[in-house]
């Protein structure tokens, strides 16, 4: 298979848990050489959540796969469940915390990139129990 069309298993990519929850970042610069955004999963078990952050540079576009999620959107909680969609635009603060009983699975889109990775998140809250 050539570089333009590599497949990437869930279990090729190091869990990220520095907001909370498992995130991986599937298919990005790094792993498939993509140039206009990046696509990865959140796993969260029963009450883990992500920290609230924004993306300065890009939308977010959030897909709910598996369980029940409560999104706050800029301090507004939304409850989503699967097969529900949303879109989170750039400066729009937000976090997301499984609220049901069974584990939930977010697949997340960003585009455009930031100019450089370090620039594209912005922490507004600290993780729980890291003071």
């Amino acid at each position: 298979m050539t570089e333009n069309h590599k497949i990437v298993h869930i279990d090729d990519v190091e869990p990220n848990r520095r907001r909370g929850g498992d995130l991986r970042v599937l298919l990005s610069p790094k792993t498939v050489g993509s140039k206009t955004g990046f696509m990865g999963v959140t796993l969260l078990k029963p009450g883990e959540s992500v920290a609230e952050h924004y993306h300065p540079y890009s939308d977010e576009y959030m897909f709910i796969a598996r369980g029940t999620i409560v999104c706050r959107l800029d301090g507004e909680d939304v409850k989503m469940r699967a097969d529900e969609a949303v879109m989170v635009p750039k400066f729009t603060r937000h976090r997301v915390e499984n609220t049901g009983t069974e584990d939930a699975l977010i697949v997340f889109h960003l585009c455009p990139l930031a100019p450089r990775p370090e620039l594209g998140h912005v922490d507004t809250e600290e993780r729980a129990g890291e003071a």
